[in-house]
């Protein structure tokens, strides 16, 4: 007998993704200066916590796994985000690369590569219209 989905939900506490680092510890400073709270695991293993959300940084890099990673996080204001990663000047602090907002068929989205290329897609999707479509650009 096997147990329903229901159950099984009850007990997840966390579901969190991992993310491969090159330099861990330049991996740590850019996640700590984009707001991140670290809490060391193990001496390989950082929860890296933003509120209730986190992600767990581990010191293992695989070029071809961090190409092709990417960290998808829903916020209600994206231009609070770019604003506070277009203030650290990440892209000469630490040669990453920042994409400011850009309206997409779904929202808004902005983007920032960390500095093992992990890319982080910042979205905003738009309000529906009262008729509760999502508005088309």
């Amino acid at each position: 007998m096997s147990t329903d989905a229901t159950t099984l939900a009850r007990t997840v506490m966390a579901m969190r993704p991992i993310v491969p680092a090159k330099d861990f510890e330049i991996g740590k400073r850019f996640y700590i200066e984009l707001g991140f709270e670290p809490k060391t695991l193990t001496d390989r293993l950082v929860e890296m916590q933003l509120g209730a959300f986190s992600f767990i940084l581990q010191a293992y890099y695989v070029q071809q796994w961090a190409d092709n990673f990417v960290m998808h996080m829903r916020v209600s204001d994206v231009k609070v985000w770019w604003d506070h990663i277009d203030g650290l000047d990440l892209a000469s602090r630490y040669g990453v690369e920042t994409r400011a907002p850009q309206m997409e068929d779904w929202g808004l989205v902005a983007s920032v590569l960390d500095p093992s290329g992990i890319l982080w897609r910042i979205a905003e999707a738009p309000a529906p219209h009262s008729n509760g479509d999502t508005p088309r650009r």
